[in-house]
């Protein structure tokens, strides 16, 4: 939010330097992202002065050209080329001299050189409205009143001001600042606190009467529930034209484009005061009469952007007597009832409606106003119809209007203010400090609570009514703290702090899980669980019904819950692919979210993304790509040290994988993984291999064992390793020799490893050849040659056996 430094000293007369206010106002929670330096006229004209042109004669090589001397005010006069056709002696004119920037229409600057004009020597320029900015006239030279002095800057005469406008990052509930006012109001309290007393000066309605009651109109509310108060007034006579010059400036330094004078008033009151309003052309309301009402679902309306829009049944709208449409109330006008350049009567509306209503409504059609943004957080019921007399006023003074009736009112049931009793006791606490009862009873009086009661225990208070957020307790303890200031509370420089003790199983599991994974390089992401609907047309597997919507989405990407943690994993995939990071692990433990039959159900799961090499590129160490075996060892790890032993192995039925595995424990299925298609990737713009894996935590949950971690002396008698190359069936699997040696040898084998295969020309067809290594030691003693030759002779004899394997 942009609020001017200039207009909040209409209501505040301080001198501060706009450094330190910004300053202030952040400490007071009002937190200033940063001070732009405004200007009402781009450069300030500055080097532009006041000259008397004293002689104005034909140029000798060009007929369109004049050479002039001007008198700036300086020792001696200076010679200028002209070619305005108007540029006479005896004129004052404004004369940018030498080393001024003057700036075009699109805010590019070009400086003012001494240089020769067809052999003329030229030391400045005289200058057209447009050249300065001050109007789009270019016929010839400005020519200014002969009172004024020679020399006299430029800035001074056209009243040029320099504004500094702060930007605002306000928060939510910080409905009462979200007005010039408002920051006044809260800028003199922080002031108070350090002992600058400052009166607040409020915008005065006293010469507010009625002119003639000609034009009246009725107003009708249906429904108080979402309208509670609701004011108008018929305005007559008005001039529709450009505004005066000063609102214009104050529109411009927070970043609004002066319309005419009706609408820049309503916009000027609306950032002034934090009430939004409205002017409908009286001429283009039927019957004289306002119906605030709910229309049909489906209704067309075309608003002020020329879009024509469908309305809900609970969209608040402002329609005629003949129930049409006039505006979407709180929201946004009417393309049809707005001011034009031709209205002569207008309607007036200052109103307080329902900001929940507001709210939904502004979501549903994807409008973002000023207007909505200040209904939605709730405004100042009792400012509604001040404001009203206040821009009333305005448009009486700067469009010539009269006002023509009386203010119709329709506020039914006063909202009260709230009451709340403020214990001392509490707020000493809250606040960890004691603080004194008068800095209290100032701070509260500064925000216009009042004080209702006083015992010697704490205070009954009235909470205004612009302070929507303020309705506890807590609430006015956290109003003392942030205007007396956080700094000003004394804290202790000793950290208390007690040892945590986590007894959830679940976190400890995924705690052991999520540093197991880390020790191996992987880094632990957490994704949006909102995502794109269209990602459920990327697996026939993912169910489009089964969605879980929004109700009020923030975006269409972020419209539904995910039902698979792979599609917003790929995005941060692609995210660091784009940038150059190209060898990725990640993980993240997260749920998916589904709709069954009208139920929901969530499932937790841990997935696993694998890309690119291994490792870091590095001088010593050649580059290795990750690949299916990489992530099935990570996998297989991560599963034996949850004690999930014993898995069985099936083809995965997920229709995301080009290759892919499903490892499971009866019919229960444990993890899923594999290679990525490249029709999924390339949805994401990813042109690399993606490994994949889903582990299904629910399950895992269910069967991890409490396995315990031995720990044992290393060995103090040697292991001996033996090879054997034996050719088997081309069917036969690794796992098959590996299972069968520990059945033959169980209490010496420790290890059993593949270390080659063969598949050639040289072997008998359907025949291949594994070389594989066994690890025998004894922990008592060191093994003899022919103890170990006995158990070689034994596995081979096994091997050929069962699996009719042949030693080569």
């Amino acid at each position: 939010m942009k609020i001017s430094y200039s207009w909040l000293k209409q209501f505040l007369q301080v001198d501060l330097e706009p450094v330190k206010a910004g300053e202030l106002l952040t400490d007071l929670g009002l937190e200033v992202e940063g001070i732009e330096t405004k200007e009402s006229i781009k450069g300030s004209l500055k080097g532009i002065v006041i000259g008397k042109v004293l002689t104005c004669n034909q140029h000798p090589n060009a007929d369109r050209l004049k050479v002039t001397t001007v008198d700036l005010g300086s020792e001696a006069p200076v010679q200028i080329v002209c070619g305005a056709p108007n540029v006479a002696a005896g004129q004052k004119v404004p004369v940018a001299t030498i080393g001024t920037t003057l700036y075009d229409d699109k805010g590019e600057g070009f400086k003012i050189k001494k240089g020769k004009i067809r052999g003329e020597e030229s030391h400045g320029m005289i200058c057209a409205e447009d050249e300065l900015g001050l109007g789009s006239s270019h016929d010839g030279i400005m020519v200014l009143d002969k009172k004024l002095q020679v020399g006299t800057p430029a800035a001074e005469v056209f009243n040029i001001e320099t504004d500094y406008v702060f930007e605002i990052g306000l928060t939510p509930n910080r409905s009462d600042a979200m007005s010039h006012f408002g920051v006044a109001r809260d800028l003199r309290a922080g002031l108070i606190q350090q002992d600058v007393k400052l009166e607040l000066i409020s915008p005065s309605v006293s010469n507010f009467h009625v002119d003639e009651r000609t034009l009246r109109f009725d107003v009708e509310v249906d429904d108080k529930e979402l309208v509670p108060r609701y004011c108008g007034i018929t305005i007559t006579d008005v001039t529709v034209k450009d505004s005066p010059e000063w609102i214009q400036n104050r529109l411009k330094a927070i970043g609004l484009t002066p319309k005419n004078n009706i609408v820049d008033i309503t916009n000027y009151v609306l950032h002034e005061l934090g009430q939004p309003l409205h002017a409908f052309d009286a001429q283009k309301v039927k019957g004289n009469k306002i119906l605030v009402k709910t229309l049909e679902e489906g209704t067309k309306f075309t608003t002020l952007d020329e879009v024509e829009r469908e309305l809900s049944s609970e969209d608040i709208m402002i329609c005629d007597a003949d129930s049409n449409p006039l505006c979407i109330g709180g929201v946004f006008g009417g393309l049809n009832s707005g001011v034009t350049e031709h209205t002569t009567s207008i309607f007036l509306e200052s109103a307080y409606f329902n900001p929940v209503s507001i709210r939904k409504t502004a979501k549903r059609h994807a409008l973002n106003t000023d207007a909505s943004f200040r209904f939605e957080r709730g405004i100042d019921v009792n400012c509604t119809k001040y404001a009203l007399k206040r821009a009333a006023l305005l448009i009486e003074e700067y469009a010539g209007g009269k006002l023509a009736s009386d203010i119709s009112d329709f506020y039914p049931e006063k909202i009260e203010d709230f009451q709340v009793f403020l214990s001392y006791e509490n707020a000493y606490r809250l606040i960890g400090q004691e603080i004194p009862k008068e800095s209290i009873k100032n701070i509260l009086a500064s925000l216009e609570i009042k004080i209702n009661s006083e015992t010697a225990g704490g205070l009954g208070l009235t909470i205004p009514s612009y302070r929507t957020d303020v309705q506890r307790e807590a609430d006015i303890i956290e109003e003392i703290l942030r205007v007396y200031g956080y700094n000003n509370i004394e804290f202790s420089h000793k950290l208390n702090t007690s040892i945590s003790f986590d007894s959830n199983k679940e976190n400890k599991i995924e705690n052991i899980v999520a540093n197991q994974l880390s020790a191996l390089g992987f880094n632990e992401t957490m994704a949006n669980s909102l995502t794109k609907p269209e990602y459920a047309n990327l697996s026939e597997n993912i169910n489009e019904e089964a969605n879980v919507e929004m109700l009020n989405p923030l975006s269409n990407d972020l419209k539904v819950m995910r039902q698979s943690l792979l599609f917003s994993g790929l995005e941060s995939v692609a995210y660091n692919i784009n940038r150059k990071n190209n060898a990725l692990q990640f993980y993240e433990c997260g749920k998916t979210y589904h709709k069954y039959n009208g139920k929901y159900q969530e499932d937790k799961h841990l997935t696993l993304f694998v890309t690119g090499n291994r490792t870091k590129e590095n001088w010593n160490v050649g580059n290795k790509t990750s690949d299916f075996f990489y992530l099935k060892g990570i996998i297989t790890s991560v599963l034996s040290r949850l004690g999930i032993d014993k898995v069985k192995a099936s083809p995965t039925k997920q229709d995301v994988f080009s290759e892919g595995i499903s490892l499971g424990l009866g019919k229960n299925r444990i993890v899923e993984f594999g290679v990525v298609k490249r029709s999924v990737l390339k949805e994401f713009g990813i042109k690399q291999e993606v490994l994949f894996a889903d582990f299904n935590w629910d399950t895992i949950l269910k069967f991890v064992g409490n396995k315990k971690i031995k720990v044992s002396d290393l060995p103090k008698f040697p292991a001996v390793k033996r090879d054997l190359a034996l050719l088997l069936d081309s069917k036969t699997e690794f796992k098959e020799v590996y299972n069968l040696a520990f059945q033959s040898e169980r209490k010496l084998l420790k290890e059993v490893d593949l270390f080659d295969v063969y598949e050639g020309d040289k072997l008998p067809e359907g025949k291949k050849s594994y070389a594989v290594s066994f690890l025998l030691q004894d922990e008592t003693k060191t093994l003899a040659d022919k103890q170990i030759d006995k158990i070689m002779q034994k596995l081979q004899q096994t091997f050929e056996k069962s699996l009719d394997a042949v030693l080569r």
